[in-house]
């Protein structure tokens, strides 16, 4: 299959080209920089010149492929416009897709977030929608529904379209900015580990590389209009976390009370989010492409020491 992939110098798509190169498709990603062409043709891709900003080269692109995996976002736009600003390049360039694949039934698979459950009382499944009800879940969660959904509406066109959900922690060797990431860089600039009140709020996990399958099997198998959820573990910890980077680190580990998250005390612009739980399950997405996450866990991953180099 000839797969055309943005966002391939990024976190998962580094990794989603090599696995699909590896499966004997041939790729070609998109590169705005000599820098960005380099690393796509270290990886064994083809390169492909151009932005997201250039609607009608990604449609053309996308027309020349048999499926399209996109992982990519305009992040130059979150310094001038936010959030909001990236969701509003976002929409058109899955509706450009649409109008490139149309009727022919080849694959699309974009990148999605878990985000949040909500009040559910349970982990949040395939089946759940991208946002939701109330009031409370906007910013990210809001505009991430809005792609989401126009994605999963290309189904309707005849494009076997779906949407890989990442869980919120993805993890690996190649991490560099990442969650974890933060709370180390938090815990050396406190000295302490730091968790929210009891810390037993659960967080979804998982490694880079088990993204990157998934993605493989979406786009080679997985049926139009489906959500699937790269998630390897639905609930470790925060505490946990937290335990195994004080550890790493030799700091002491302590319980950050809620009236010190909120002045905004030690976890700063991460308060709103640490204090959340994030159960998800990946039941059907196992169930229906044969997903089986391989690769290290998140506890073990921090054990394995990359995450903090020497010096």
């Amino acid at each position: 299959m000839r797969v055309f992939v943005t966002g391939g110098t990024g976190h998962s798509g580094s990794s989603i080209i090599p696995e699909l190169i590896a499966a004997g498709h041939e790729v070609t990603g998109l590169a705005r920089s000599d820098t960005a062409a380099a690393a796509l043709s270290a990886l064994g891709a083809k390169v492909r010149r151009g932005d997201l900003a250039d609607l009608d080269g990604l449609k053309e692109a996308a027309a020349d492929s048999d499926g399209v995996v996109h992982v990519a976002h305009r992040q130059d736009l979150l310094t001038v416009g936010g959030i909001d600003a990236v969701a509003a390049a976002e929409l058109p360039i899955m509706l450009a897709y649409g109008e490139a694949l149309a009727g022919t039934g080849k694959p699309l698979v974009a990148a999605g977030s878990i985000g949040s459950p909500g009040d559910l009382g349970r982990p949040v499944t395939e089946d759940d929608p991208a946002l939701p009800g109330g009031a409370a879940y906007q910013g990210t969660l809001r505009v991430r529904n809005v792609v989401e959904t126009a994605v999963i509406g290309l189904a309707d066109r005849g494009v076997r379209s779906s949407v890989v959900r990442i869980a919120n922690i993805a993890h690996s060797t190649t991490d560099r900015a990442g969650f974890l990431v933060q709370l180390i860089a938090l815990a050396k600039e406190k000295g302490y580990a730091g968790y929210p009140g009891d810390g037993t709020n659960p967080w979804n996990a998982v490694h880079i590389r088990d993204v990157a399958s998934l993605f493989r099997l979406a786009l080679e198998k997985g049926p139009a209009g489906k959500y699937w959820h790269a998630v390897a573990e639905g609930a470790v910890p925060l505490r946990d976390i937290a335990e195994a980077i004080g550890t790493r680190l030799h700091l002491p580990v302590v319980s950050v009370p809620a009236d010190v998250l909120m002045v905004p005390g030690y976890f700063g612009f991460l308060a709103n989010i640490v204090t959340q739980s994030y159960p998800a399950s990946n039941h059907l997405t196992r169930e229906a492409l044969g997903w089986h996450p391989t690769h290290p866990t998140l506890l073990a991953d921090l054990d394995n020491g990359h995450y903090f180099p020497a010096g």
